[in-house]
This record gives C-alpha cells, sequence and structure tokens, in this order.
C-alpha cells in the first residue's frame, strides 16, 4: 500500500492528538504543526500528498496559510477544518483554493472519506488523458488549472479546473445537479452545492465576453455548458 504523508495545521493539541492519532491508525504519515508560519515553512521543505489545516491559528491563520501554499503548489488537495460556520467564511476558503471545508466537530469517519477522495482525484489527474482544450478565444490547459491566450493568462484553483474539464468533457449536455456534486466532491448535501454556486459563478466571469459560450441554469435540475462551433 503506498504510504501518503499529511500535513496538519491545528493549535488545539487534545483534537490534534486524536485526529493524528486516528490518521496515523489508518496508515497516513503525519507531520503535525500548532503554528501557521511553523506549518508553511514545513511545506517548503518537504512533501506531502495532502494539507489538512484549521483557520485560527497563531502567527499566521489558515486563509493566509493556504495562500502561501497555492503560491508553491497549486495541485495538492487543501481541506479546512474549522469551527467558523458562516457561509462567507466557507467560501472565502474555496476561493483561496481548498478542495473542502469540514465544519467542527466533525467525524473522523468523514474526513477519511474526503481525504481518500482527494487522494485518489490527484493520482488520476496524473494519468495520461486530454489536457488541453480550445475553448472559444481560449485554450484550457486542465494539468496546469490554467485558462489562456497570447495575450492573457487565467490560473484557475484545482477544484474550478475539475468542473471546467467536466463541462467540456460533457459539453452542450444537460448535467444533473448531483451528478456534479458527487463527481467532484463525492457526495450531493447542501453545502456542498452552495460551493459549486461559487465556482459556477466564477466560470461565467470568466467567459462572460465570449458570445458562443453559456453556462445555463436549468432550474432544478443542472447545468448545461454550451459551445457554438
Amino acid at each position: 500500500m503506498q504510504s501518503y504523508k499529511i500535513l496538519y495545521a491545528e493549535d488545539d493539541q487534545t483534537l490534534a492528538f486524536l485526529t493524528k492519532d486516528n490518521l496515523e491508525q489508518n496508515k497516513y504519515e503525519v507531520l503535525h504543526c500548532g503554528f501557521g508560519d511553523v506549518c508553511l515553512e514545513a511545506f517548503k521543505k518537504e512533501h506531502f500528498d495532502i494539507c489538512i489545516l484549521d483557520i485560527m491559528l497563531p502567527k499566521m491563520d489558515g486563509f493566509e496559510l493556504a495562500t502561501e501554499i497555492r503560491k508553491i503548489n497549486t495541485d495538492i488537495p487543501i481541506i479546512f477544518l474549522s469551527a467558523k460556520t458562516l457561509k462567507e467564511d466557507r467560501i472565502k476558503g474555496l476561493r483561496l483554493g481548498a478542495d473542502d471545508y469540514l465544519v467542527k466537530p466533525f467525524s473522523i469517519e468523514e474526513l477519511l472519506l474526503k481525504i481518500e477522495i482527494f487522494l485518489k482525484r490527484s493520482q488520476k489527474n496524473n494519468t495520461t488523458e486530454k489536457s488541453v482544450y480550445a475553448v472559444g478565444r481560449y485554450f484550457f490547459d486542465s494539468k496546469n488549472y490554467l485558462v489562456f491566450n497570447e495575450g492573457e493568462k487565467i490560473n484557475l484553483t484545482q477544484r474550478e479546473s475539475e468542473l471546467l474539464k467536466l463541462f467540456l468533457d460533457n459539453k452542450n449536455t444537460v448535467l444533473k445537479r448531483e451528478q456534479i456534486l458527487t463527481s467532484l466532491w463525492g457526495d450531493d448535501d447542501y453545502f456542498m452545492g452552495r460551493s459549486l454556486d461559487v465556482f459556477i459563478s466564477r466560470l461565467r466571469k470568466i467567459f462572460t465576453n465570449e458570445t458562443g459560450i453559456s453556462i445555463e441554469n436549468l432550474h432544478g435540475i443542472g447545468f448545461k455548458f454550451s459551445i457554438t462551433e
């Protein structure tokens, strides 16, 4: 079995001990840091397969930490664990490039499932498959999370890139909302649905001046990414 290494940032020592112990019992290697700045330095020096970050951290909070991690590595999955329950905090985390946001108290079973899903997806992204698409006046490089043309480059988060790739692999076809959520997150609960809406809005904004491209919201059904050739 391949060994995966987790970077875990949490300043609550009791929670950190319990979570780290559970992860290690499930055969993950875990490096725990209680300070955001220490966590960032560890990330710069070592290889990790996934990051699990608390938001309320000393020295450097989780949002700042995720921003710095994304400057170094746009691929690595990031999961926020936080007592912050406001929708605005969840949306902020996702916009910074996080792949998921679990609210404390969380179940270790759910965390383990999320980790498994994101690690499998990371492996899949490294396999050979179509990675560059023509999208109107742009090109989309799904492996490097980039929308570009001769005069413009737009960086996407991993989740935005996965969503756009799903749309392009199914262009001019209706995708049910639950189908998209299950494909990207592994479930279709309410909060994941709200997160999906954030990413849809971001993609619409990117292609707003492309007259032949639209993302249609079919109420109660799902979405249709249309391209007029």
